[in-house]
């Protein structure tokens, strides 16, 4: 630790960081525009400038850029020197000449960066009075708007999505006062990333398009915490409604997991949620009262369930409960089903560690084995696009430029690149970062054997390998022997054993060499790995199972198996019973259809790939037919037993759940119970500024509404309660005074781009710090 001043006042503070951020860490406002916590610093902007001295009899000092300078002991700097003050108003006034007053009508407005630093600055009046600047704005595809008449030329934009993300058609234009960020031509921006550029761009250059069709107000927006349902690595994401509609999904950090960014499958894949397949009532194939009906389909009958990969941990355990461990099938193909035990094994068993996404941009040596991390996993991908420039900062490093200095690191570095290798079918997004490339289906698990039986040469191999396959896995072996921090990526919706072993089989040779390495397996869907620690028996069982009534959670049996078994399997049942939130083929054969809320209506936790537990939260109150599945569920068990009363809180069936799982008790320990209290108040999913509660309902009632419990959770669907900042877990939204925009998150941890106070969301069930595999597996001849 050193010793800064700042403004007279001593702080003890970690060397060696930019100033920008050590300062923004310690709670200081200084305003800025092109440093971002993710992509680093460029001294771009001229908006962070404090004053410099010498030492402590320095009268004059200098003025420098705070996010250009390292913190070094005895620093001495100003905030708040006239001076440097004046400077800082100059700047912004120049920024400024040319953006229109728009803010009324801008969608960034309430939420805008530019907004912020203007009023932090204290640049009040303009005095420019010519002709502005105009451009002719492109149409960038149904995702995001672009309005280039309020570009500050901050360069965020190209640096994130180039520099950062690997897009190639978007790029910066022109010159000095002409400078213009878009695509060579019209058309749909092309990087599965690019919804990004909403909450990098500080101004309201690139806005949501998708919320500019069903407008509000940014500070009326009602806000819960949730995780993405949309693959395995658990985005955190904040869901946001107004008048019971999602209106938009951005970014919630954490550290340890997708950072500042998600991908736009989760930031735009929500319109379901109010789309025409939604199911929205009971709805039976008879004439009969749904009630009655129920009762007969579960009253003495033998009922079997088929959970669900994509419904929670509770709403499974639920029908585990409901039909009995030993009528309870896990809603997955069989291959699926094995791989996904698998999986858990060796993620139970060690010595690898679940590589977090972190942990992957951390990697200095990549073999990605049988995936396509874009394609299943998109953040994952951009997390190894990260691991790749780990070569440049080490060699940037040694010529004494930190990490943080991205221009100069780009300049000191330029084309090196930390190996990776990538041995899957098809062509990548990451292949133009790519060291070697095996695409050849048949040759994936040879090579990974190969790479093990390089490394260690007890380890088994096909003997029969190309001169070339074999040359590629000396190569490999190099990298990964020579790295510090060695990542092996796989997963199983190749459905090949052969290839999960094999990537087993390199973790084992490193492990017996003493070098730790991480292991990524992707999983098919958000809760693949929650479900393979459940009981359950694989769905190819169930054609030769007997009951009478089929009760399905969240799944479309026909995607799992043939036609016409799937047919014969639904017939051979006297009633079949969906729970789901969309119609789907299935649902077309149910006798009877019970409305289960997505995501955004419900509660519940779900597991991630490297086996992190995380809970989301509902963002829309319930309304009395739309619920939980495990809700429904409970009800369902009450008619069978005659109306004997189950679990009616979350906290129920989470401390009966406990009592079943050994596991969910650790979940339990670390996430908060729906009784969380700080300083005896909830947590307001609304923020203070939150206004026009009394208008929303004045067409109906000119009273007031009372705002809708949430007994399941420590979150309040009103503006109402704690005004601090809640366990990481809980945050519902990022808003601080003086700063309006995304860039509060800077507020709520350590520094910006370091952890939360308490801890990053979600608890890791697995460490890897058991002792591994026994022995090595064979190849499958």
């Amino acid at each position: 630790m050193v010793k800064i001043t700042v403004d007279g006042k001593i702080f003890e503070v970690e060397p060696g960081g930019n100033l920008l951020q050590t300062c923004l860490g310690l709670g200081l406002d200084i305003p800025y525009f092109c440093y971002h916590p993710a992509m680093g610093s460029v001294g771009a902007c001229r908006q962070c400038a404090v004053k410099k001295y010498k030492d402590a009899n320095d009268k004059w000092g200098r003025i420098i850029m705070s996010c250009m300078e390292p913190v070094a002991d005895g620093l001495i700097i100003s905030i708040d020197d006239p001076e440097v003050k004046d400077f800082r108003r100059a700047v912004i006034e120049a920024l400024m000449t040319n953006h229109p007053h728009d803010c009324p009508v801008c969608d960034e407005g309430g939420e805008c960066h530019l907004q912020d630093m203007t009023v932090m600055t204290g640049h009040n009046y303009r005095r420019f009075r010519f002709k502005k600047r105009t451009h002719v704005n492109q149409d960038l595809g149904p995702y995001i708007n672009h309005e280039m008449n309020r570009c500050i030329q901050c360069y965020r934009c190209v640096r994130y999505y180039r520099d950062y993300a690997g897009g190639r058609d978007l790029h910066v234009f022109g010159s000095a006062a002409n400078v213009y960020f878009g695509r060579h031509t019209d058309g749909k921006l092309e990087s599965i990333f690019s919804g990004n550029l909403v909450e990098v761009c500080p101004t309201g250059v690139f806005t949501d398009k998708t919320l500019s069709h069903h407008y509000t107000r940014k500070w009326d927006l009602t806000n819960s915490p949730s995780v993405c349902n949309n693959c395995s690595v658990g985005c955190n994401i904040f869901l946001s409604e107004r008048y019971g509609r999602v209106r938009r999904i951005t970014n919630r950090y954490n550290h340890d997991v997708n950072g500042y960014f998600i991908c736009d499958r989760g930031r735009f894949g929500y319109e379901y949620i109010d789309g025409a397949e939604r199911i929205r009532k009971i709805s039976v194939r008879s004439n009969e009262d749904p009630s009655v009906v129920l009762t007969k389909a579960l009253r003495g009958k033998k009922i079997v369930g088929i959970g669900s990969p994509t419904a929670s941990l509770e709403s499974n355990f639920a029908l585990e409960t409901l039909a009995g461990k030993e009528n309870f099938f896990h809603g997955v193909s069989a291959s699926e089903f094995s791989l996904a035990v698998e999986a858990l094994k060796l993620m139970e068993q060690g010595p690898a560690y679940p590589a977090s996404l972190r942990d992957i941009e951390s990697a200095d040596a990549v073999f990605i084995i049988g995936e396509d991390p874009i394609k299943t996993a998109p953040m994952l991908g951009l997390a190894v696009r990260q691991a790749a420039r780990n070569k440049a900062f080490d060699e940037a490093a040694s010529s004494g430029i930190p990490r943080w200095n991205d221009a100069g690191v780009r300049d000191r570095a330029l084309g090196v690149r930390s190996p990776l290798f990538i041995a899957a079918p098809g062509e990548s997004e990451l292949d133009d970062i790519c060291e070697c490339r095996l695409s050849e289906a048949g040759q994936i698990a040879g090579l990974a054997f190969a790479v093990a039986a390089s490394i260690d040469s007890k380890a088994p191999f096909k003997p029969d390998l190309p001169v070339d396959i074999k040359e590629m896995a000396v190569s490999i072996t190099k990298a990964l022997s020579e790295a510090k921090n060695p990542v092996i990526i796989t997963g199983i919706t190749s459905g090949k054993a052969d290839i999960i072993h094999a990537a087993a089989n390199i973790i084992k040779a490193l492990s017996g060499k003493g070098k730790k390495a991480g292991l990524s397996i992707l999983m098919p869907c958000c809760n693949s790995l929650g479900l393979a620690l459940m009981n359950g028996k694989p769905f190819d069982e169930i054609m030769s199972a007997k009951g009478d009534t089929l009760v399905i959670l969240e799944n479309d049996l026909f995607s799992l198996g043939e036609k016409e078994k799937i047919d014969s399997l639904l017939a051979s049942f006297e009633t079949v019973i969906l729970l789901n939130h969309s119609l789907n083929a299935t649902s077309l054969k149910a006798d009877v259809l019970l409305p289960s809320g997505t995501f955004a209506e419900s509660t519940g936790t779900i597991v991630s790939y490297e086996g992190r537990a995380q809970r989301y939260y509902r963002v829309l109150p319930e309304d009395g037919i739309i619920k939980d599945s495990w809700k429904l569920i409970s009800e369902m068990i009450s008619l069978k037993n005659k109306g004997e009363e189950h679990w009616k809180t979350f906290d129920e069936i989470s401390s009966s759940q406990e009592e079943a799982y050994p596991f969910y008790s650790i979940i339990n320990e670390i996430i908060p119970a729906p009784g969380f209290r700080m300083k005896d108040e909830k947590i307001a999913r609304q923020t203070p500024r939150f206004s026009g509660r009394t208008a929303m309902d004045s067409n109906k009632n000119v009273h007031e509404p009372k705002p809708p419990e949430d007994i399941d959770s420590p979150l309040n669907f009103s503006m109402e309660g704690y005004k601090g900042i809640p366990p990481a877990g809980l945050v519902p939204y990022y808003w601080a005074p003086n700063w309006n925009s995304p860039q509060a998150s800077n507020k709520y941890l350590n520094m910006p781009g370091g952890d939360y106070p308490d801890g990053n969301p979600g608890v890791r069930l697995f460490d890897g710090e058991k002792t591994g595999m026994d022995s090595y597996y064979k190849p499958v001849s």
